[in-house]
C-alpha cells in the first residue's frame, strides 16, 4: 500500500512541474524562463528514476505518460492579425 502512495506522488509531482513550466513558457512577466524550466524538467526527470526503482522502467514511463496526457496544456495567448 505505501509504494501506492509513493507512486501517487511522484506522479503529482511530475504533473505540478510540468505545469509550472508550461506557465513559465508563456508568462510574459517571468524572469530567468530557461532555468526555471530546466529545473522543472530536471525534477520531473528524477520523479520517474524513482518511479522506475517502485514499479519498473515499462511501467514508470506509461505511468509518466499517462500523467502529461491528463494535464490540459496551457497553451500560448492567440494574438490577433493587425
Amino acid at each position: 500500500m505505501e509504494n501506492k502512495s509513493e507512486v501517487a506522488r511522484l506522479r503529482e509531482s511530475i504533473r505540478r512541474s510540468y505545469e509550472a513550466a508550461q506557465s513559465a513558457l508563456y508568462d510574459p512577466a517571468m524572469v530567468g524562463k530557461h532555468e526555471f524550466i530546466t529545473k522543472r524538467m530536471e525534477n520531473m526527470q528524477q520523479a520517474h528514476a524513482q518511479l522506475q526503482t517502485i514499479v519498473g522502467a515499462n511501467e514508470a514511463i506509461r505511468l509518466v505518460i499517462q500523467t502529461l496526457e491528463s494535464i490540459q496544456e496551457v497553451r500560448a495567448p492567440q494574438i490577433e492579425p493587425l
